[in-house]
């Protein structure tokens, strides 16, 4: 007895219809695979040199230039090489000591107040559970408006006649302020300002760095018997130090640069030169003495100490990176 046959047929219906063997994978041709690559690279390099470019013509090109001014002096149309003599001008202007000493003593103000107080804010505002959004934009507004008309509502606050300062001082029964013809007061109201309208970002970089604080340290330090101050110390500080830190040699680098407001409230100079500062009196040379060599003179010996805090910065940040 035969074994029973089964028909090709049938076993082609049984097992479906017959899928296409995968040919052999065929790569895009050489030519366009080498065009598709170099499209890639040149409009890669295109972004790069417009950027570039930018820096060139509008940062690298004006450090080199200052330097070139700084040794030159211009009479007459004719550039001649000065030498030190720049150098040698403006260090026997008395202006020149003055206007260091006003802006370290900007800076070191400002440190008191535009360091503290934004951290201390942040603490607070951490604190919140509700309506923390609108807070956060509470304290960032003042970095929203424009830097003039802050400076300028600040100058009426300041008016020795009917500004608000003065009216809460009165309403409190004490003496008055003329907080910007006052040589003693001038820098301190200037400070002031300037701390209201810069520490809303200041203020948001802490606030994050705070959040990234894990919360089992401070329920650790709660058993341990630690207040709020020695939570504080013990935990907030450490857990933010390296924040702390960048903030500190950043805000020492904008400080020392200081001149919308000084300029705007007291002119500039203010009462017996109290708010002359750096780059004001590089603004004065440069403009009023039309000196531009000692303009750059004093230009390159504020860029030099700056690179030095920039450099402290660059290192202290890759520092913080790498751990």
């Amino acid at each position: 007895m035969s074994a029973p046959t089964v028909s090709t047929q049938s076993t082609r219906q049984a097992a479906g219809p017959r899928r296409p063997r995968p040919g052999p994978a065929v790569g895009p041709p050489a030519g366009g695979a080498f065009r598709q690559a170099l499209r890639r690279q040149l409009t890669a390099h295109g972004f790069l040199i417009g950027a570039v470019l930018c820096f060139a013509f509008f940062s690298w090109y004006p450090m080199v230039r200052e330097f070139l001014l700084a040794f030159q002096r211009t009479e007459d149309g004719r550039t001649t090489w000065a030498g030190w003599s720049n150098f040698t001008t403006v260090a026997n202007d008395p202006a020149f000591w003055q206007a260091w000493r006003n802006t370290l003593l900007f800076t070191l103000l400002a440190l008191v107040l535009g360091f503290a107080v934004p951290f201390v804010v942040a603490l607070v505002l951490n604190e919140f559970r509700h309506a923390r959004g609108y807070l956060r934009m509470l304290v960032y507004l003042p970095v929203m408006l424009p830097p003039v008309a802050s400076v300028l509502l600040f100058k009426y606050l300041y008016d020795p006649g009917y500004g608000l300062f003065n009216e809460i001082l009165a309403f409190l029964h004490l003496p008055e302020q003329q907080w910007l013809q006052d040589p003693d007061t001038a820098m301190l109201s200037v400070v002031i300002a300037a701390t209201w309208m810069n520490m809303g970002g200041a203020t948001l970089i802490y606030l994050a760095a705070l959040q990234d604080i894990p919360g089992e340290l401070y329920e650790a330090a709660e058993l341990d018997g630690a207040g709020l101050l020695r939570k504080i110390w013990h935990v907030t500080v450490p857990q933010t130090r390296l924040v702390l830190s960048l903030m500190l040699l950043m805000q020492i680098i904008a400080t020392m640069q200081v001149f919308t407001e000084p300029f705007l409230l007291t002119g500039g100079a203010g009462p017996e030169g109290a708010t002359t500062t750096v780059v004001h009196l590089i603004y004065q040379y440069a403009f009023n003495f039309n000196d531009y060599g000692g303009a750059a003179a004093l230009g390159l010996l504020l860029l030099v100490l700056l690179a030095g805090f920039s450099a402290a910065y660059v290192r202290l940040g890759r520092g913080g990176g790498d751990e």
